[in-house]
């Protein structure tokens, strides 16, 4: 069985550079929904951006001159991927919103669902799930690119849940949207892998349903196929697949969508993979799968997902790409011009050398450049933090002695301080004279300050302290702005 793949990188690029065509079964994915747009407001700004709309796309979305290339590659059509009817919706939304940010977001989700037609079989699906402040774009967006050629609109799903927040004002807002489309009239649908109980207030399951014709349909003894609305709960907050992603959807939501379109062994991709939810559910159903995801974060926290649920070993059974592998690479990472993903080298840095067992420190202020956090275990119930700071350009000791302030004051273990070019002499014996920790568990002493450098985290050297298992969800949520819009 060939290998999974897991790709750290823009959706975009890696599909256009490495997904072959009509090579995926099913795709799903869960982009994000621009959900705090205020709609009521797109068609009295014609000409301009309201302010206020601007802030409540976190400047996430802007118009710009990567979405004024992504407008221009529709346009220009050259690899013959949008069908007439996409490039008149996009030209005629154009004139309607104007250069806005929600014109920017839907020329960044066309592109990439343009590629994801591209990749899948002609009996491939595919699943976008959103909310109903974007659904309607999208949907049209969806019916230019699958329902102008051999493919068609199946479902629009309704995913009900419960979640705090009760509004006098309005119904309650507690549902998202699904669209199912599918690339050409033959597709899988595998509808008695995923029957659930008949509702027996319905009376159906005892009597069955008298048709016109006057012949009697039995209830299947297995259930029935569900409805185009599910009611799936959000996951339950001391439940073990909690990860503390703010996006996170429930294992049975995905396993539903997988179990229903795709084989064992078929070919699952998730273009925004996040914390893995997809990935994680395909393993278990046995499927292959493609995950890619723009941030480190994220590639780390599927890592994590999947050894703690199949050990070491699975990560045999998994492609990386992307992830830096040699100097060269971690120079092109460290020296990104775009400000939205240079941070990204800090990210790898602190998580590669921690074994995916740190948490990334998002909001720096007043805590002394500190890029990471890990905790070092005192006992069963008793840890201290070790500190990550890391640094891609020139360093000096002045950067050791403010490192070992910030231990002091916060009482932390230990610092690690990461560095892309090699120290100073002067760092290292200040390093050194910073002492040792001596951890209960191990036994052993610990450097206060360790310098370690990008050549020895890519020769395998790792931090060999007794850590917390699953500090990975002690983390913070990962920021839902750190989803990038590049084109």
């Amino acid at each position: 069985m060939e290998k999974s793949q897991l790709y750290y990188g823009d959706n975009l690029d890696v599909m256009q550079k490495f997904i072959r065509d009509e090579s995926v079964d099913l795709c799903y994915i869960d982009p994000p929904f621009n959900s705090k747009r205020n709609y009521n407001q797109i068609y009295n700004n014609i000409g301009k951006e309201d302010k206020a709309q601007s802030i409540a796309f976190m400047d996430t979305w802007v118009w710009d001159t990567a979405a004024e290339h992504g407008l221009n590659t529709i346009k220009a059509n050259e690899r013959r991927l949008f069908s007439p009817q996409t490039i008149y919706l996009i030209t005629g939304l154009q004139k309607v919103l104007g250069n806005s940010s929600l014109l920017a977001y839907l020329i960044s989700m066309t592109l990439r669902i343009a590629e994801i037609h591209r990749v899948l079989k002609p009996t491939g699906s595919f699943y976008l799930h959103c909310d109903p402040t974007a659904s309607h774009y999208l949907k049209l967006v969806l019916d230019s690119i699958f329902c102008s050629g051999k493919g068609d609109f199946i479902n629009e799903i309704i995913w009900c849940y419960k979640s705090g927040g009760m509004s006098r004002n309005y119904f309650q807002k507690k549902h998202d949207v699904i669209f199912f489309y599918t690339k050409s009239s033959e597709y899988k649908f595998n509808g008695d892998s995923i029957r659930i109980p008949y509702d027996e207030t319905s009376g159906y399951a005892k009597s069955g349903i008298k048709a016109k014709s006057g012949k009697v349909y039995m209830p299947n003894e297995k259930g029935k196929i569900p409805e185009d609305w599910w009611y799936i709960n959000f996951i339950n907050p001391l439940s073990k697949e909690r990860l503390g992603y703010p996006t996170q959807k429930p294992e049975e939501l995905l396993d539903r969508i997988i179990r229903s379109s795709s084989d064992e062994n078929d070919v699952v991709l998730d273009a925004y993979c996040g914390c893995g939810t997809t990935v994680a559910v395909a393993q278990k159903l046995k499927r292959r799968w493609i995950g890619i995801d723009i941030t480190y974060q994220s590639i780390s926290l599927i890592l994590k997902r999947l050894e703690d649920t199949y050990g070491r070993d699975v990560l045999d059974t998994i492609t990386m790409s992307g992830v830096p592998v040699d100097i060269e690479s971690a120079n092109a990472l460290a020296l990104k011009e775009d400000d939205r993903v240079r941070k990204e080298f800090e990210k790898w840095a602190v998580l590669t050398y921690s074994n995916n067992r740190a948490m990334i420190n998002e909001k720096k202020g007043s805590d002394g450049g500190i890029d990471g956090r890990a905790f070092v275990m005192e006992s069963s119930d008793q840890f201290k933090e070790v500190l990550f700071s890391v640094k891609s350009g020139k360093v000096n000791s002045g950067m050791i002695r403010d490192l070992r302030g910030v231990l002091d004051r916060e009482n932390a273990a230990a610092g690690i301080f990461i560095t892309l070019l090699p120290p100073t002499s002067e760092m290292l014996r200040e390093a050194i004279s910073a002492g040792f920790y001596n951890n209960p568990i191990s036994a052993k002493p610990i450097p206060k300050i360790k310098i370690v450098t990008i050549e020895q985290i890519l020769a395998g050297e790792r931090l060999d302290i007794p850590m917390a298992s699953d500090v990975i969800k002690k983390a913070r949520a990962i920021d839902v702005g750190e989803q990038q819009n590049l084109f």
